[in-house]
């Protein structure tokens, strides 16, 4: 039998077989995925917001624009028996060691910090990481903040959040991301805390 001989024409035909079966194949699971992927975040966005903020019964949201940085916040303005308890903020900073950092960021309706919990990260395991609850109690630092009086920036930079061990920028960058939260608070406190004006 007699070999066939490679062309440049059967390569590219082969080539261009390949790659529309490897995309036809990442189009399908992407499809399949998509939906589960977009529960699971707003289930832990929910579950977030939950953690950040006292007993609500109804929950309001807005986006506005930060005072630094291109990416609008999502503010969740939470009530109880008609008055406002709390605005949970969804936040993020750039800065982070391994990337993005994304946080939920809960202040009362004075800008006094109720809780916080990371969203979303890629922080080094066993260092950064410590920024999540159930590693370590680092976060827990932030609980009765007030950002008015205090500086939201870690010791080493002339703040007053302690800093993680061997993870600084980590640290440093989870306070930006929380500073830019309430920095966008306070531009829009009167919008925030004015139900009517939605």
């Amino acid at each position: 039998m007699a070999k066939k001989e490679s062309t440049f024409l059967n390569m590219v035909l082969t080539l261009i077989i390949v790659a529309a079966a490897a995309s036809f194949t990442l189009a399908t699971v992407y499809n399949l995925t998509k939906a589960p992927i977009e529960r699971a975040r707003e289930a832990a966005r929910q579950e977030a917001i939950g953690m950040v903020l006292p007993d609500f019964d109804e929950l309001q949201s807005k986006r506005l624009m930060p005072v630094t940085g291109s990416d609008s916040l999502e503010f969740n303005l939470a009530y109880r028996d008609g008055n406002l308890v709390g605005i949970a903020v969804a936040t993020y900073t750039g800065m982070g060691y391994s990337g993005r950092i994304r946080a939920m960021v809960g202040f009362t309706p004075d800008g006094e910090i109720i809780d916080v919990v990371p969203l979303e990260h890629s922080e080094t395991p066993g260092l950064g990481d410590k920024i999540e609850k159930g590693k370590s109690d680092w976060s827990n630092q932030f609980r009765g903040f007030d950002p008015r009086v205090q500086t939201l920036k870690v010791r080493p930079d002339g703040g007053d959040i302690d800093n993680i061990t061997a993870a600084t920028i980590t640290a440093r960058a989870y306070c930006d991301a929380i500073d830019r939260a309430f920095q966008t608070f306070k531009a829009h406190h009167s919008d925030i805390i004015n139900k009517e004006n939605e």
